[in-house]
């Protein structure tokens, strides 16, 4: 799709654009950090409708707010889709899936029931405060962050599958020394459960050895675990400290491909090349 395909806008349509999507201005300022407001009210009521008393003492202006956001988020939504230079762009961006979840459990709950406090989704949003306060040097350690995730994906997943067999190899040793003498070992899937419980330090406590052999193999598992942990972190530390780009990045959205991560100085979008 070339830039000559993006959707020519209304004069009001480019100034609601630039009130909704950026936050260089005063208005648009405004607009996001009224909307977070809103959003942080109806996280905290979905919230407080799981409590119980409260729930039955003020159920009905639960039900009442929580349609009243739901509206409110779906006036947004749509709002931001009439406004974009490419609607299509902007309802497949990271933002624009998270904004649609926010809506549809509530129409979800109304018709097949179910989903309403999946509306606590609404805080993902909350990751707008980056560009609306323009905290750029926490932009710029997320990019470097995710650029150092993107390098190390495949030695985390090499690292990962590894122990997957490493808690299938554990957990059978440890049902042939437990299953004779512990019911809590009833069948290998059990085993490598505790396996993978152990491994990792969480140590619910559910299964536990009894056999002084099992004990110590279970020692073992747990002094192995200290060392896994760290093996993932410093995969990712080691490919953070060979990433030399500290540009600076800005709040702007590309027209084109609604996404933004800029460098401050580019005069054009290093992801399809549109002209910010």
């Amino acid at each position: 799709m070339t830039n000559d395909s993006k959707r020519q806008l209304s004069p009001f349509q480019e100034k609601w654009h630039s009130i909704i999507f950026e936050a260089d201005t005063t208005a648009g300022r405004i607009f996001d950090i009224i909307l977070l407001i809103a959003i942080l009210i109806s996280v905290a009521v979905v919230m407080m409708e799981s409590v119980v008393p409260l729930q039955t003492r003020y159920g009905d202006l639960f039900h009442l707010l929580e349609w009243v956001f739901t509206i409110i988020f779906t006036i947004e939504y749509l709002f931001r889709v009439w406004c974009s230079y490419r609607p299509s762009a902007y309802m497949r961006s990271f933002y624009g899936i998270v904004d649609l979840l926010c809506i549809l459990p509530t129409y979800v709950e109304a018709f097949y029931g179910g989903a309403h406090f999946l509306l606590t989704i609404r805080i993902l949003r909350l990751m707008r405060i980056f560009r609306i306060f323009k905290l750029v040097p926490f932009l710029n350690e997320s990019k470097q962050l995710s650029l150092a995730l993107e390098k190390s994906k495949r030695k985390i997943f090499v690292f990962l599958f590894f122990i997957g067999l490493l808690t299938v190899v554990l957990g059978a040793i440890m049902y042939v020394i437990e299953s004779e003498h512990n019911s809590g070992f009833t069948s290998i899937p059990v085993s490598v459960y505790w396996a993978v419980v152990t491994l990792t330090t969480v140590g619910y406590g559910d299964i536990a050895p009894i056999t002084p052999l099992g004990q110590t193999f279970s020692a073992i598992i747990m002094i192995m675990g200290y060392a896994i942990i760290a093996v993932p972190t410093g995969i990712v530390t080691v490919e953070m400290s060979r990433i030399r780009n500290k540009e600076e990045v800005d709040h702007r959205i590309c027209p084109h491909c609604m996404r933004e991560g800029h460098d401050t100085n580019a005069d054009y979008c290093k992801y399809c090349g549109t002209k910010l």
